[in-house]
């Protein structure tokens, strides 16, 4: 990570906060915290930080107005850490704009793990190498910048959906798993993930396609995954 790697953590539980933040300060970010809602989302648009660990259930406003508010300002990765632990809950968070999501009770050690992995997706972090631009059926993607496009518009995508359609423009026509979209875009395993993956191609698709309900960019292909088309639609 860089020196300036921010987290925000964001818990009504100070012991729970205070826990994370010395785990992520052995980890060498700097992290700032906050105890309701109102507050967190202050000073997330002061702070403008890196990272935001965000729990569900907070005073004032909760964690998924929070959620749905940044993630239409900004592309700040978002983890969320809740006692919420349904397949449901999980897959609403990540509809809501969430890039990860931890249930409770935790191990800080996985938290940390996880906060490093959406911290390597960061263009600030990442040590770049190959071509800086990659493009296919009229998709461009900017791996320094973080940057997508369809022709002239840009695409407004959270930093899990760029990696997502970054595994796709890579190797368009190449039929992808479950399994293996999330290796590409999370790097580890995740019990329960694999299926969370269709929020995320949801969430593509509704930015990316012309008529997200009959998709000509990211296809399914029933019972073994997705793929891009080769050519342009």
């Amino acid at each position: 990570m860089t020196a300036s790697t921010r987290v925000l953590v964001v818990d009504d539980d100070r012991k729970t906060v205070g826990l994370v933040k010395l785990y992520l300060e052995h980890e060498g970010y700097s992290v700032s915290c906050a105890y309701d809602g109102v507050t967190a989302l202050k000073t997330a648009r002061s702070l403008k930080p890196d990272v935001i660990v965000l729990d569900l259930m907070l005073p004032g406003i909760d964690g998924v107005e929070i959620c749905r508010t940044l993630r239409a300002e900004s592309d700040v990765a978002i983890v969320m850490l809740t006692a919420r632990a349904t397949l449901e809950d999980r897959v609403a968070g990540l509809d809501f704009g969430a890039d990860d999501y931890v249930v409770k009770p935790f191990s800080p050690r996985e938290l940390a793990a996880r906060v490093r992995a959406v911290t390597r997706r960061l263009p600030h972090y990442t040590v770049f190498r190959g071509p800086q631009e990659i493009s296919h059926a009229g998709l461009t993607l900017n791996l320094r910048t973080h940057e997508a496009r369809s022709g002239d518009q840009k695409l407004n995508l959270t930093p899990i959906e760029f990696r997502l359609l970054t595994a796709f423009v890579r190797d368009p026509g190449r039929v992808f798993s479950r399994e293996q979209l999330v290796e590409k875009i999370y790097g580890y395993e995740y019990e329960g993930l694999e299926r969370t993956i269709d929020v995320h191609i949801r969430n593509v698709r509704r930015k990316l396609e012309p008529d997200p309900a009959r998709p000509v960019y990211i296809v399914t292909v029933y019972g073994v995954g997705y793929t891009l088309a080769r050519e342009a639609p």
